[in-house]
């Protein structure tokens, strides 16, 4: 996403990119619920009937999150387009915070002490990494880089991480409370989110696409970017069916380890201590929660298992 919006040539308008990612997503998951019926047409019309038009009620829980992602995507474009790619994706883990904060207020779900504090590692790995960018920022010619704001692209980053945690937590909400699967909800979702989409367009950037074309910019890096975005979205909703946002943050620890490789050889980005041990803060708090997590489930298990083991000693006579 960052060699996408500071690579040479046309600059791409991010929000036709964002609506091009739902079209795709929708494409795909119609595909995919076309094949849950048996690849039976008339079926798949039905199905689609009952669940979208008959039950309107059940189709608009899904508004929310859908207006509340295509903001988000707008967000990380903007953030992808004033910070480097290591900078962006660690700020960005941001997001397991916010997402444990929504977990606790809407799903009332209950962390343990180590949970916390390995959410608050990560806060210090964060602020570790900005400081360490800070000071390489310093230290850089301003005119070296003349279209980029550090501060704005911070804050569409931190803005995309509050409206992730919240937008997350709300969707696995849907998903886990109604027998429809998931790929039916992302139908849904991406149903809503394209108008939300061609609304944003053409408010925020209406003059550059009608002066420049809707895929002004537009090469097969931009293409691959797009599909990679549709296929995110789609993998993180199964991991949400069957998991949990939360602990899909595991994933993304691999994720900054390349970003940071990848960094170094294609922006020319330096590796300082503070911004080595901030994102080692970071991978740890991810893994920290995570472990603690599987304990405390088996834990659980052991304490069900002995009470009912308990339950049927005093049944003996």
């Amino acid at each position: 996403m960052r060699y996408a919006r500071t690579r040479p040539g046309d600059i791409f308008v991010s929000s036709t990119a964002v609506l091009m990612s739902e079209v795709v997503k929708l494409i795909t998951c119609l595909v995919l619920v076309f094949n849950e019926e048996g690849k039976d047409l008339q079926r798949f019309f039905r199905t689609l009937h009952k669940t979208i038009i008959v039950n309107p009620i059940d189709t608009l829980k899904v508004c929310v999150p859908s207006l509340v992602y295509i903001v988000q995507n707008n967000l990380l474009y903007v953030s992808a387009s004033h910070l480097d790619a290591a900078t962006y994706q660690v700020t960005y883990q941001l997001k397991i915070l916010t997402t444990a904060m929504f977990a606790v207020i809407i799903l009332r779900k209950k962390l343990l002490c180590t949970q916390w504090s390995a959410l608050m590692i990560l806060v210090i790995g964060i602020v570790l990494v900005q400081l360490a960018q800070t000071i390489t920022d310093n230290s850089i010619d301003a005119t070296d880089q003349p279209e980029q704001n550090r501060m704005f692209g911070l804050w569409a980053a931190l803005g995309a991480c509050f409206l992730s945690g919240f937008a997350g937590i709300y969707f696995e909400k849907i998903l886990k409370g109604a027998e429809i699967s998931v790929w039916m909800r992302n139908v849904q979702l991406s149903l809503l989110s394209i108008p939300f989409g061609i609304v944003t367009c053409f408010v925020n950037d209406g003059g550059k696409i009608l002066a420049n074309g809707f895929f002004h910019g537009y090469n097969m890096f931009i293409w691959y970017l797009i599909l990679l975005q549709a296929g995110g979205g789609l993998i993180v909703a199964v991991v949400v069916k069957y998991a949990d946002n939360i602990l899909k943050g595991f994933a993304t620890s691999l994720a900054i380890i390349i970003s940071c490789i990848a960094s170094m050889y294609i922006f020319d980005f330096h590796l300082t201590l503070k911004f080595t041990a901030g994102a080692a803060l970071v991978i740890t708090s991810i893994f920290m929660y995570g472990y603690n997590s599987k304990n405390a489930s088996t834990t659980q298990k052991q304490a069900n298992f002995m009470q009912s083991q308990s339950d049927d000693e005093k049944l003996l006579p």
